[in-house]
């Protein structure tokens, strides 16, 4: 492998005697860019100023020697190769510069070509190491890659959305239905980024209470209120040099929003009760089910924080506009839970899959993927009695309706089974109570779904799955 030789590689030397930089700054071929250090203090200071390729690192100096140096290195979050000088070739010493990472150890005194044959050696392995970890880097990619699955004309464009715009800074809304998928694009845009060693931190904005919110994500200071017993770090501090992925985004209470706008614009923040400013490097995405745009029109939701979100939109489309993946994505499932549960559910009757591909799927690919799931532990295909049972959803949507809920009228023909008809009648009574109770409350979701007693993130799915809203 040959080294470029058009761009000079930076050369750190930590050595008290400045002879040894003399001599390797003369020494070396015009390729290299030699700047060197007299103490370890000095040293480390310049790893972070010079940015140097490879350190050239003395063990015998006085104060700080140079396996301390290597200790203190290694506690940065990277270091370039470090190779130790020695005039002293003890066994120890070799032992230990090993045990704490050195790639090579020289021994005093040396010659030039020795030391450039060593380095060349050290930096094309490093190079080598490099393209080995982008390479399992794009394979993990390419695995996460596989979960978005569609090859409609629809899921095209957003896997060349994702593909352009995943390894840049940008900030990324993620618009769609729940259960299209959000929550995977959104770790897809992490792990093909540059960041995809460092955290991945995902907030749900609707699973958190509002008076909890801001501590969560932006941590607290000992104190700062009852309970408080210790400092906390947030949410953004534990993301940092990684990405944070804000579901629910339009669920955000508008007091929190102008701080989550200057952690956009400035990428700092302060602690609940704290005075210091805290700065981190986070890349944000968000998501959401709702219509930020008449949130806006409703006050409810920051316009500026809008466009400062809106630099990338992805739109996951319904499953009920891309049939054409039914068919992909029924296969994956299928294969998928079969092997988790030990199962060899055979492929779907034509009938089956005809019936699937006539539905509206309110639930999208969530649901679908809970039905084939279903249809693996138990073994069957009686889809109706699947997706009337509850476990997928109480409401069976067709392209001939509009998500109205099974009728249970008398019916001559004798086709609505005795468990259809009470699974309906359930459906009808829980829908009109959950109705009343959030025009008792004027629409406070956390006071209905307290008074309903169920939690907060179910009340949000029954709500949707019932198509209520306020003016109804």
């Amino acid at each position: 492998m040959q080294m470029k030789k058009k761009d000079k590689i930076k050369l750190l030397i930590i050595d008290d005697d400045p002879k040894v930089s003399w001599i390797l700054t003369e020494g070396l071929p015009t390729g290299f860019d030699v700047v060197s250090a007299r103490d370890g203090i000095e040293g480390i200071q310049m790893v972070s100023t010079e940015k140097p390729e490879l350190i050239l690192l003395d063990i015998k100096m006085p104060g700080m020697s140079g396996l301390e140096v290597l200790e203190k290195l290694n506690k940065l979050d990277t270091r370039p190769d470090v190779i130790m000088l020695s005039g002293h070739g003890e066994t120890k010493n070799i032992v230990e510069s090993i045990r704490l990472g050195a790639a090579e150890f020289i021994n005093k005194p040396f010659d030039v070509k020795e030391v450039e044959i060593h380095i060349n050696s050290v930096l094309e392995k490093g190079q080598l190491k490099q393209e080995v970890h982008n390479l399992k880097t794009e394979l993990t990619s390419r695995r996460q890659y596989d979960q978005l699955i569609g090859d409609s004309e629809k899921m095209k464009q957003v896997k060349d959305i994702i593909e352009q715009v995943a390894d840049s800074e940008l900030t990324v809304l993620i618009r769609g239905e729940s259960g299209t998928g959000k929550e995977i694009v959104a770790r897809l845009l992490h792990s093909m980024s540059g960041r995809s060693e460092q955290p991945f931190t995902k907030v749900n904005c609707a699973a958190i209470p509002r008076d909890l919110l801001e501590a969560e994500l932006f941590g607290y200071e000992k104190g700062a209120f009852t309970g408080a017993h210790k400092t906390k770090p947030g949410r953004f501090e534990v993301a940092n040099k990684g990405s944070i992925f804000l579901d629910e985004i339009g669920d955000m209470p508008l007091e929190l929003q102008s701080k989550l706008l200057q952690v956009l614009e400035q990428q700092e923040f302060v602690r609940v009760g704290g005075i210091h400013t805290i700065h981190v490097d986070v890349r944000i995405i968000c998501a959401t089910n709702r219509n930020l745009e008449d949130a806006i029109k409703r006050h409810s939701f920051r316009d500026d924080l809008f466009y400062r979100l809106n630099e990338i939109t992805v739109f996951l489309p319904p499953l009920r506009d891309k049939k054409e993946d039914i068919q992909l994505l029924v296969n994956h499932f299928l294969e998928r839970y079969n092997r988790l549960y030990q199962k060899d559910y055979p492929a779907l009757s034509g009938e089956t899959m005809d019936m699937l591909t006539h539905f509206s799927w309110p639930g999208n690919v969530r649901q679908l993927e809970n039905l084939i799931k279903q249809i693996v532990v138990r073994g069957g295909e009686n889809i109706h009695d699947l997706l009337s049972s509850g476990g997928a959803t109480s409401v069976l949507t067709s392209d001939d309706g509009e998500g109205d809920e099974f009728d249970d009228s008398d019916d001559s023909s004798g086709s609505y089974s005795l468990k259809k008809r009470v699974s309906a009648a359930v459906a009808r009574q829980e829908k009109q109570l959950i109705r009343e109770v959030l025009s008792k409350t004027n629409w406070n979701r956390r006071k209905a779904a307290e008074k309903l007693e169920i939690s907060y993130r179910s009340l949000l799915y029954k709500i949707k799955e019932y198509k209520l809203n306020a003016s109804k």
